[in-house]
């Protein structure tokens, strides 16, 4: 018996010599990418295809020398097994190099690693965060923002990103509504299809360019509604939000082509999303055909655990693979126990494979059979990260992101020459918090500050006093901020700055880090001291250009009443400080609209414009008993799709083809938009429906068209828009898309508020 277990063991290893000697039949070009797979997995042990789903962290400085002891040497050891498919964090080209090497040189099939990272407004050059692209409602600016952070992350070694965050969400006590496209499903769709686009190219052939990388549809599904605004809380929504408002955007992905989803963390019908035979199984691949992979977030096959769905790791391991979730990120269950299930019969050997085959189907895309090392050169990584084209066009993003709130006074755009203006907030000299949150491969610091950007603009006499620090203590990305509530001192010298302006520009909001994952909030107003400075000021000087840095909708009632001037300028990135001074200067025109409702207060929250009618919308009889509030307006502070400019459109002439449709006829709609003002400028033509009654109840008005236009001083132009079956129907709470006959109104201008109405029926 010895002997014979010594000729099997050199047998192997002949089999594996001869295989690495020789030419693998899967690396063969001239086949397809489906013939490739099925020559390849016949070749894996049961164990190499577990690999294949096996996602590790980057876990030792790849490129010295191997690790000794711990969970590091193990993974060292499943990378050069064949059981790792995928490394998270791991970039640069040297450093990619290395951990590629070893699962192409030192593997017995020699299977190329899929390497991810979280670029999720950018890699190294900046964009804004998503939210603030969102409010350019530019979709073609959005997509190149996209491509840029592809060109630099695939320079940097990655070709797989953790975006875009496609979430639907109206909570702004979430800190990751700064990852996705604000409240609603029609914009969100629209923008989730430039960002794939931006991130992939236009096809799936595209992928295989060495400038773009795989895109990942996030969070599957129903994340942006955690109760209460909590991270990594439940979720309980009706299978009518699901169905109408959740899912709209993840659908538009896969038919845009996306070749990743992630699941989320939140439950959804006591079942959390990682174990969802109905979101991944029956929705995902089943009635979306989708064929690329999907990726656990982080750990949440493990946190079934604590959820209390699974009772220990076997059964988490089981259920998350027999839901769909083919790829595990550092839960460490897969590589662990999925070997066992499968030989124990706990879990279906057709299930492994066909997990296999979506993520091998994603490394043949990418081309990474073909040149494991198409994204390892020093060369370009050196000319590619923070070029001056990068920088132009993470500029250009930003600036079209901003959206103006409001300008009483005409104190905006801000004179050239012969003004004094006091330049007042620690944030206005912040060089790091416009970074935002999710900058992970930027450097500290490389943010052009608003002080900076104003210091370019050199005939004014710019004055600049912080008056607070907003923080206090160190400031990470792991920990909480803490927030200066006590040193004052510096409110006189800002107060006497103030007093001696003619106007008074306060950058005011958020740090960086105070938005994003794990940074819910109950209080929206301005933290620390912010708010006490701002009136403060104001008793010197009301000639105030209120700028906000911040990454969610936040409450400011105080100043929405008081302060003339009040520019939204989110989190911008990089080119922050170039962008808020080009736009304070008049060099742009500012043309952004929210994609978030800005509530008065947080008690307003979840506030958001495609909401229901009651069954006592309004006070008719003159009493209480109406759908109210009795101590604020039930109204926004600024409503979803608002946003002003230097200039004034007006709307008329708003036209409908006719006035009935039969089922499955175009609806034909045209608006007339006229620049009034003085300035040549930008206009998001905004178009909204009302199904006036429907078996399921409709929202009071849903987004269904938009344009972004441009017109000169005087110019008038003609929008006209097509509304298709696909914009008048719904889903019922089974899924089922209906058209029903009925009465449609419609509302066009330029935010949610839109003036303009008209209506039409759609007939039997």
């Amino acid at each position: 018996m010895k002997n014979k277990i010594i000729t099997i063991g050199v047998f192997a290893l002949f089999t594996v010599g001869n295989m690495n000697a020789q030419k693998k039949p899967y690396l063969d070009k001239n086949k397809t990418i489906e013939q490739r797979i099925d020559l390849l997995l016949p070749l894996m042990t049961l164990e190499e295809k577990v690999g294949q789903m096996n996602q590790y962290n980057g876990f030792w400085d790849v490129t010295g020398p191997a690790p000794k002891g711990g969970t590091a040497e193990l993974k060292y050891e499943h990378l050069r097994k064949g059981w790792v498919g995928s490394m998270l964090t791991v970039r640069g080209v040297k450093e990619v190099r290395a951990v590629q090497k070893i699962a192409v040189e030192e593997t017995r099939l020699g299977i190329p690693l899929i390497i991810g990272f979280d670029v999720i407004h950018g890699y190294k050059t900046l964009s804004p965060i998503p939210l603030a692209e969102a409010a350019s409602w530019d979709l073609e600016a959005i997509k190149k923002s996209a491509a840029i952070a592809a060109d630099e992350a695939s320079a940097s070694g990655i070709n797989w990103t953790f975006g875009p965050n496609v979430d639907v969400a109206n909570d702004a006590r979430w800190g990751r509504v700064m990852e996705g496209a604000g409240e609603d499903p029609y914009l969100g769709s629209k923008i989730a299809i430039a960002r794939v686009h931006g991130f992939q190219g236009e096809t799936i052939a595209d992928l295989a360019k060495v400038n773009t990388i795989a895109a990942c549809a996030k969070h599957f599904a129903a994340y942006g509604y955690v109760e209460a605004g909590l991270e990594y809380n439940i979720v309980d929504i009706s299978n009518s939000k699901l169905y109408n408002s959740v899912l709209p955007p993840f659908k538009a992905t896969v038919d845009a082509g996306v070749r990743t989803f992630m699941n989320s963390f939140n439950t959804l019908n006591g079942v959390p999303a990682t174990g969802s035979v109905f979101l991944q199984r029956d929705i995902l691949k089943g009635k979306w055909k989708f064929d690329g992979f999907v990726i656990s977030d982080y750990a949440s096959i493990r946190e079934m655990i604590a959820h209390g769905y699974a009772k220990d790791e076997a059964d988490a391991t089981a259920k998350a693979v027999i839901a769909g979730s083919d790829m595990d990120m550092e839960s460490y269950l897969y590589v662990a126990k999925l070997v066992g299930l499968v030989k124990e019969g706990k879990v279906k050997e057709a299930l492994v494979d066909d997990a296999v085959r979506r993520i091998l189907r994603v490394k043949f895309e990418l081309g990474l059979f073909d040149d494991p090392y198409k994204y390892c050169d020093e060369k370009r990584e050196k000319a590619v990260i923070g070029s001056k084209a990068n920088n132009d066009g993470v500029l250009d993003m930003a600036k079209k992101s901003i959206v103006l709130l409001k300008n009483e006074k005409n104190l905006l755009p801000l004179k050239k020459s012969g003004q004094k203006i006091a330049l007042i907030g620690a944030l206005a000299n912040d060089k790091n918090s416009p970074l935002g949150s999710w900058r992970i491969a930027s450097d500290n610091n490389t943010a052009v500050s608003v002080l900076e950007g104003m210091q370019q603009y050199k005939d004014n006499q710019l004055t600049f006093e912080k008056g607070a620090d907003l923080t206090v203590g160190k400031i990470s990305f792991l920990d909480e901020v803490v927030f200066n509530t006590t040193d004052k001192s510096g409110f006189e010298a800002a107060k006497t700055a103030a007093k001696n302006a003619d106007v008074v520009v306060m950058v005011l909001g958020e740090h960086g880090f105070q938005s994003g994952e794990g940074r819910s909030r109950t209080d929206l107003n301005l933290p620390g001291l912010q708010q006490e400075l701002l009136e403060e000021i104001y008793k010197v000087n009301p000639n105030i250009v209120l700028v906000l840095n911040n990454g969610r909708p936040l409450s400011i009632p105080w100043a929405a009443e008081h302060v003339p001037a009040i520019v939204e300028a989110w989190h911008l990135g990089t080119q922050t400080g170039n962008a808020v001074a080009q736009v304070l200067y008049g060099d742009y025109n500012p043309s952004g609209k929210l994609p978030m409702s800005f509530p008065r207060n947080v008690g307003q929250v979840p506030i958001y414009y495609n909401k229901y009618s009651t069954g006592r919308p309004i006070d008719s009889d003159k009493n209480v008993f109406w759908s109210h509030y009795t101590d604020v307006e039930k109204t926004p502070q600024f409503p979803f799709g608002f946003g002003l400019s230097y200039t004034k459109f007006d709307y008329k002439n708003l036209k409908i083809n006719k006035p009935a449709f039969a089922k499955g006829e175009n609806v034909q709609v045209s608006v007339e938009v006229v620049n009034s003002g003085n300035y040549d400028g930008k206009e998001v033509v905004q178009l909204y429906i009302h199904d006036e009654y429907a078996s399921v109840i409709r929202p009071i008005k849903e987004l269904k068209g938009f344009e972004l236009i441009t017109l000169k001083k005087g110019e008038t132009k003609t929008v006209s828009f097509t509304l298709t079956d696909k914009e008048l129907g719904f889903y019922d709470n089974e899924g089922n898309y209906l058209i029903e006959p009925g009465t449609f109104k419609i509302m066009v201008g330029g935010s949610s508020d839109a003036g303009l109405n008209a209506g039409f029926e759609i007939k039997e």
